[in-house]
């Protein structure tokens, strides 16, 4: 049997500043972006997922309840939410800072490899790892 996560859900306030965060700063990719407001009012499919990703995606998943407003950006109550792995961490880590990415931990050699923790568009927390090698980027 093979298994995988196909997406996870991420609150957020607006699908449009979402999908602009995500694409622009982040520089992923929008897969998806569908108008399912015929059977619920201003609901839309969302899916966006980092470049080179092949199986996991995000579903931007625009928060509608008073619980799920209070959730918005702190999914995992103030830990690091989400891992974002590349291989080329002083490169996406200058692209980022370019794009005005807000840091909350700056760069860091550890046992399983370069580290620097981001804030995204709502405050959820993210890892950016890259394998060990060169000097960290200032």
């Amino acid at each position: 049997m093979r298994q995988h996560l196909a997406a996870v859900a991420l609150l957020v306030s607006d699908y449009d500043e979402a999908i602009a965060y995500y694409t622009t700063k982040l520089g992923f990719e929008l897969l998806e972006d569908t108008d399912l407001s015929a059977t619920q009012p201003g609901k839309r499919w969302v899916r966006v997922r980092p470049r080179g990703a092949t199986e996991t995606s995000f579903l931007l998943a625009r928060a509608t309840s008073p619980i799920q407003l209070a959730a918005v950006g702190n999914q995992s109550g103030g830990r690091v939410f989400l891992f974002l792995s590349t291989d080329d961490f002083a490169r996406d880590f200058t692209q980022m800072t370019k794009a005005g990415v807000k840091w909350v931990r700056s760069p860091s050699r550890e046992t399983y490899g370069t580290v620097a923790v981001f804030e995204d568009l709502y405050g959820n927390h993210w890892d950016l790892i890259g394998p060990p090698g060169p000097p960290l980027p200032r």
